[in-house]
């Protein structure tokens, strides 16, 4: 079966990061998380699911943290979500499908 990294980039999530995260966990084979200057408890939150915490520099540039995140990535696939997307068991099952046929 394919591998799927999740790839985020975020700063001061602490509000939605865990419901994100807790929405993917165990169906991602790795998470990856790019955080952009937070002073919150966003990474501590992060920290629950994954130890691949990375900080970067913020330049007003989305693509360059973008690809920054996907630049720590060893699975064979990419996929990003903003903290606060979620998903629902309907699309957790359809993912998880969508991954096995791969």
């Amino acid at each position: 079966m394919s591998t799927v990294s999740l790839c985020m980039i975020v700063k001061d999530e602490e509000d939605v990061i865990g419901r994100c995260l807790e929405s993917v966990a165990g169906l991602m084979d790795e998470i990856v998380i790019v955080d952009t200057g937070s002073s919150d408890r966003t990474k501590e939150i992060a920290a629950k699911y994954t130890d691949r915490i990375y900080d970067f520099a913020w330049t007003d540039d989305f693509a360059a943290a973008r690809n920054f995140s996907f630049d720590q990535a060893r699975c064979d696939y990419c996929m990003w979500l903003d903290a606060d997307d979620v998903l629902k068991a309907p699309d957790r099952e359809a993912f998880a499908q969508l991954k096995a046929s791969l």
